[in-house]
């Protein structure tokens, strides 16, 4: 599915650049939690940033945006790091640490910053920001290199699931993938954001749920631990490629945006 950090990366990025408004980012992020709340992970960063530091009540994402745009942001790239897999963080830093945790962070453009987005009640998401020094070299991820392989993980992912016996083992699976298909697809994007990269998560939307579903037991069933970790062997390249194919998306509307001419109006 989509992220809060890769809706704040993208939408940040296309208001930034003059294709959405302030109001348009709040709006986005409202799909991921009724309540958004902003703190800094320290002082001196609460400081830069005139945000509340973490322990304190939580600031808004209005403030937040403003404060980006005083700092010179340009952008933001989303990261989706995995145990073993933590490009993009840097070095060791309480940054990292806890985008480890949760899963996914935005580092900003323009600015020493990094955002990392957490739930921390029902309906409340609350976004971290650090100081990350120098930003985290960045690794090019081609799309169209991207969305081959993950063309390539469809075709091995419905393999999988057959040789799992997923299909047997619960009714109505064809359905089940189309319902949380669905489900993932519904997180709203900028207009202008180009058509290949949309296509790219939707198809990433497809794959995701399709291991989802090969991962899961069946319904009343349990595996043996060394099933589990077969099953899992087996599942990880493909949920590699999927992580992939939705970080070069991403990359991309940003660098479109990136590229657009500012304009008053979006402010």
């Amino acid at each position: 599915m989509s992220t809060p950090s890769a809706t704040f990366a993208v939408w940040v990025s296309a208001w930034l650049n003059g294709s959405a408004a302030a109001d348009d980012v709040l709006d986005a992020l409202g799909h991921w939690a009724e309540l958004h709340d902003v703190v800094a992970g320290d002082a001196a960063t609460g400081q830069a940033l005139e945000i509340p530091v973490r322990g304190e009540a939580g600031g808004q994402v209005a403030a937040l945006l403003a404060a980006l745009r005083r700092s010179g942001v340009t952008g933001g790239r989303v990261v989706l790091p995995v145990p073993g897999d933590v490009r993009g963080l840097g070095g060791r830093s309480e940054f990292a640490g806890t985008a480890l945790h949760s899963g996914e962070a935005v580092v900003l453009h323009g600015a020493a910053v990094g955002l990392v987005p957490e739930k921390i009640a029902d309906g409340v998401l609350r976004w971290t920001a650090f100081d990350i020094g120098e930003a985290p070299a960045a690794e090019h991820l081609p799309l169209g290199e991207a969305e081959h392989e993950l063309t390539g993980a469809m075709r091995v992912a419905a393999g999988v699931l057959t040789e799992l016996g997923v299909a047997k083992q619960r009714s109505g699976v064809r359905e089940e993938i189309t319902a949380r298909v669905a489900h993932r697809s519904t997180a709203p994007w900028p207009e202008g954001t180009p058509p290949r990269a949309l296509r790219v998560l939707q198809r990433a939307n497809e794959v995701s749920a399709i291991l989802d579903l090969a991962g899961e037991h069946a319904p009343g069933g349990a595996l043996s631990s060394s099933s589990a970790r077969r099953r899992a062997e087996a599942l990880r390249p493909l949920n590699d490629a999927v992580r992939v194919a939705r970080l070069a998306a991403v990359d991309e509307a940003v660098r479109v945006f990136s590229e657009h001419q500012p304009s008053s109006e979006s402010s």
